[in-house]
């Protein structure tokens, strides 16, 4: 199954995407956390975006297409994939088109402040990239990753002003892309409000519609 999952920072689409991937047996493609990655190791199209990441911006479509594209070349990608983080404009959108057929689009909304305080608890995993919430998703033992025992971070782009920022940058830029998805029928709309079990439901029952 080819998916992509839509929604504002702080949605839970990153949480929706991997259990999707776990539950498909495809992968979760997330445009967010190679971008990151790149940051991190500092090479050349990291550079480029730190500076966009950094203020709630988004990072130009040229370079995000192009990283893409590779990426859905990649062997584990030709039996399906869940895009998460990609397309946020209607360019990109356009440019998925000509790289890939979608079975479906998933729609993840909530208002604007429940976005933000939901931001202000997200704990990042630096080494192995788990993504957990001290209120709706803790880890086992407070500050320390379940997985690999790394201590949790809070992400520079978490901080409430830069969520503001992105949240208007998404309003303004992203949410086009609802209507663009609606009018070719691939919307199913998903209110992400909830525990996690209970939004993961909601998002399976969409897909069977």
């Amino acid at each position: 199954m080819r998916l992509v999952l839509l929604g504002p920072p702080g949605s839970g689409k990153g949480t929706q995407a991997a259990r999707l991937s776990a539950a498909l047996g495809v992968p979760r493609i997330s445009t967010g956390d190679i971008l990151r990655r790149n940051v991190a190791q500092g090479t050349e199209l990291g550079k480029k975006a730190k500076a966009f990441m950094e203020s709630g911006k988004l990072v130009p479509d040229e370079l995000v297409i192009a990283m893409t594209a590779e990426r859905l070349k990649e062997p584990d990608a030709q039996a399906g994939f869940i895009l998460d983080g990609f397309p946020r404009t209607i360019p990109q959108a356009d440019a998925l088109a000509k790289l890939t057929a979608l079975d479906a689009v998933v729609n993840l909304f909530l208002e604007p402040e429940e976005l933000v305080k939901r931001s202000a608890g997200r704990r990042v995993c630096p080494k192995c990239e788990t993504v957990y919430h001290i209120v709706t998703n803790p880890p086992r033992k407070a500050g320390v990753c379940d997985k690999c025992g790394t201590a949790l971070v809070t992400r520079p782009d978490d901080r409430e002003e830069v969520v503001r920022t992105r949240i208007d940058t998404y309003e303004r830029q992203t949410a086009p892309l609802v209507r663009y998805y609606k009018e070719r029928r691939l919307l199913r709309e998903v209110y992400a409000s909830g525990l996690i079990d209970e939004i993961a439901l909601r998002v399976q029952e969409a897909l069977k519609a």
